[in-house]
C-alpha cells in the first residue's frame, strides 16, 4: 500500500508541486505553466484538507481517485473536497499552459454564507470521470474570476478583502453548477439509458436475496453498481425526471409493496421485511408518506 501524504496546508501544496509560497494562507490559484513541466509524484496518494477546484488545460497525464485512473484532457474541470484520497500521476505541462488550480481552506468560508452552502455544491463529490467539460466560452468565464481571485489577494489586503475573494469563489461554483445542468441536458440520450439501467438494476435487486441480505438498496450501493457516485446519479435523475436517487428507489418499494397487499395475503410485517425493512415500522412510515394512508388501510380500501 503506498503512503498517504496528508497536505493541511497551502503552503504545503504550493512545496510539493514545486511552485513559490502562497501570498495568501487560505487561498491560492496556481497557474500549470508556473510549475515544473515534468512532474512526477512516485507512487504516493494525497489527502488533503482543502477544497480544490482546477482546470486542465495543456496538461496531459492522468491522476487517480478511488480504484480508478482518469485520464484527463483540455477544458475539463474537476472538484474535491477535503479528506478525500487522490493519486497524482506523472504530467506533461505545455509551456501555454492555460490551465490553473484553485484552492481554499475550509476556514476562508467558515462563518460566509458560502462555508453553510458549499454542501450543495454536490459536484464535489463526484467521481473524476464525472467531471465537467467546458466550452471555449465557459473557460474564459471561469478563468476570468480565478484572475479576479488572485488579483485580490495579491494586493494589499484589506476589510474588504476576505468577502470579495469568497464572493468570486461563489460566483465560480454557481457557474459551475449552470454548466453541469448544460453537460446534463445535452448529454440526454446517455441519461435515458443510465435511467433504464438504474430501473432494470432495482428489478434484478427485487427478484435476487439482496433485500434479505444486504436491506433496502441505498444510493450509495446503486451508484457503486451503477459505475458512478451517488450524488451524480442522484443530480442526474433529478435533471431529467424531477426525482433524485432516493426518491426513484423509494417510489419503487412503495409499488412493489402496493402489488405485495393487494396480491397476496402477507401480513405487513413479512412484506416489510421481504422488502428489505428491518423494522416495519419503518415501512409503515414510509408507505404512509407517500400514499398518504397506512399499508392496511390501503389494502381495505383497495
Amino acid at each position: 500500500m503506498s503512503e498517504i501524504i496528508h497536505i493541511k496546508t497551502i503552503a504545503e501544496v504550493h512545496q510539493v508541486m514545486g511552485v513559490p509560497a502562497p501570498k495568501h494562507p487560505l487561498v491560492s490559484i496556481i497557474r500549470f505553466n508556473d510549475m515544473p513541466h515534468n512532474v512526477e509524484y512516485g507512487n504516493s496518494r494525497i489527502m488533503s484538507d482543502l477544497y480544490l477546484v482546477s482546470l486542465k488545460d495543456g496538461v496531459s497525464g492522468s491522476m487517480g481517485y478511488g480504484r480508478n485512473s482518469y485520464d484527463f484532457t483540455d477544458g475539463t474541470m474537476i472538484f474535491t473536497k477535503p479528506n478525500q484520497v487522490m493519486t497524482p500521476e506523472s504530467k506533461e505541462i505545455d509551456s501555454d499552459s492555460k490551465g490553473w488550480l484553485m484552492l481554499f481552506h475550509p476556514d476562508l468560508i467558515r462563518k460566509s454564507e458560502l462555508g453553510k452552502n458549499i454542501d450543495t455544491y454536490s459536484f464535489f463529490s463526484y467521481e473524476l470521470h464525472e467531471a465537467l467539460h467546458l466550452s471555449e466560452d465557459e473557460k474564459s468565464t471561469l478563468t476570468i474570476l480565478a484572475d479576479k481571485i488572485e488579483a485580490e489577494y495579491n494586493q494589499n489586503i484589506d476589510k474588504h478583502s476576505q468577502k470579495l475573494i469568497i464572493s468570486n469563489i461563489e460566483l465560480m461554483l454557481d457557474y459551475c453548477t449552470r454548466y453541469f445542468d448544460r453537460q446534463f441536458y445535452v448529454r440526454t440520450n446517455l441519461n435515458q439509458d443510465i435511467i433504464s439501467g438504474f430501473e432494470l438494476f432495482l428489478k434484478d435487486y427485487y427478484l435476487s436475496d439482496k433485500p434479505d441480505n444486504l436491506g433496502l438498496p441505498t444510493v450509495k450501493y446503486c451508484g457503486e453498481q451503477l459505475n458512478m457516485s451517488p450524488n451524480y446519479l442522484s443530480d442526474l435523475l433529478k435533471k431529467e425526471t424531477g426525482k433524485n436517487a432516493r426518491d426513484h428507489i423509494y417510489t419503487y418499494i412503495v409499488d412493489k409493496a402496493k402489488n405485495k397487499l393487494l396480491g397476496t395475503t402477507e401480513s405487513v410485517s413479512e412484506i416489510a421485511y421481504g422488502l428489505g425493512f428491518e423494522y416495519p415500522q419503518h415501512f409503515s412510515k414510509l408507505f404512509k408518506s407517500k400514499t398518504g394512508m397506512s399499508p392496511v388501510k390501503y389494502r381495505s380500501l383497495n
